[in-house]
């Protein structure tokens, strides 16, 4: 029975190594189904198949994704190409930017820095960036294709984990070497767990996206809707995140002579974009769980990401809370141990 054991360990061992390279979708895929898992409930009250209802789930939720991603790529790739064009005539001769800036830099003559020189390379290399459009949009066609194969993955593991997940934990309870309780507790913390990470992520980068877009259209940036989809984007960059963003337009808008919109936009950047969704409300759907402190709330998202890039602002908090959950397990076994 022993050897049986290794085996199934080194079978186990060999399938998730095999899934690694779709491991990203397979994740997201359980995530979302744990999100979905109210939705399905209710589609079996109403007495509906099983895999009608799981069927439905992930279909729609796979669709509104797809479509949102496509969207934004789309969009993203357009406005850029516009932009590099328009940020080359405003660097060119009597452009508003190279004018702007000629003027800010004359006081920099002492250290040799000439203004229409400098000018002249922003120029050059905004234009160089133009010429470079065909490999991006090569870039983002490969990237585009990735990111299909890991909706495909995620589709299917979301249909797999609404149908089967009962049966999983039965099993789970039955296979591992703990006792089925702990085995049970383990894993509902995981899709608790797994729920409001997924939830926490995609509603702060929407809603630092919204709040963006309304600080954009408050002093006067066109296209301001685009500015705060690109905001939401960035919030998933680790460290910087939406600074990318909100302080370049703010430097633009004070380069350019309007001091008061550029510095009423760094303000309302630093004070409602930064910090109160990322201080303020992520911590509160990410780290909800009863019990868990703010400072590894904080240790999951910036430690994950540093351990495992982008996907560990999802992976970084299942992992940190589910850690913390079983040590209070065990430290709980062990004060029950002695005393008895």
């Amino acid at each position: 029975m022993k050897a049986l054991g290794f085996l199934a360990l080194a079978a186990l061992t060999a399938l998730l190594r095999i899934a690694l390279p779709v491991g990203v979708g397979l994740f997201l895929g359980a995530l979302l189904a744990f999100t979905l898992q109210p939705l399905y409930g209710r589609l079996r009250a109403h007495r509906w198949r099983a895999g009608t209802a799981a069927l439905t789930c992930t279909l729609g939720a796979t669709t509104i994704i797809a479509a949102v991603v496509a969207a934004l790529i789309a969009l993203f790739i357009t406005r850029s190409m516009s932009m590099v064009l328009t940020l080359s005539d405003l660097l060119g001769p009597h452009g508003a930017l190279r004018e702007a800036g000629e003027r800010h830099l004359k006081s920099l003559s002492v250290i040799h820095l000439q203004p229409a020189s400098f000018a002249a390379k922003l120029q050059e290399g905004a234009m160089a960036l133009g010429s470079r459009a065909a490999s991006f949009t090569a870039d983002a066609a490969n990237a585009t294709f990735g990111a299909l194969l890991t909706l495909l993955f995620m589709a299917l593991a979301t249909y797999f984990v609404l149908l089967h997940w009962n049966e999983m934990v039965s099993r789970a309870e039955g296979m591992l070497p703990f006792e089925p309780r702990h085995t049970h507790a383990l894993l509902d913390q995981f899709r608790k767990v797994g729920r409001q990470v997924l939830k926490g992520t995609v509603v702060t980068g929407l809603l630092q996206g919204a709040l963006a877009a309304i600080g954009y259209a408050f002093t006067g940036l066109a296209d301001p809707m685009f500015f705060g989809a690109l905001t939401a984007v960035a919030s998933l960059v680790p460290a910087v995140g939406t600074l990318l963003v909100w302080v370049p337009i703010g430097l633009y808008l004070l380069v350019t002579g309007h001091v008061g919109a550029g510095a009423c936009e760094l303000i309302y950047g630093v004070l409602v974009v930064g910090i109160i969704p990322d201080y303020v409300i992520r911590p509160k759907l990410v780290g909800s769980e009863k019990g868990v402190p703010a400072v590894f709330t904080f240790v999951s998202l910036f430690g994950g990401v540093e351990v495992f890039g982008l996907i560990g602002l999802v992976l970084g908090p299942v992992i940190v809370t589910l850690a913390i959950a079983i040590l209070r397990t065990y430290d709980a076994e062990l004060h029950a141990a002695r005393r008895t």
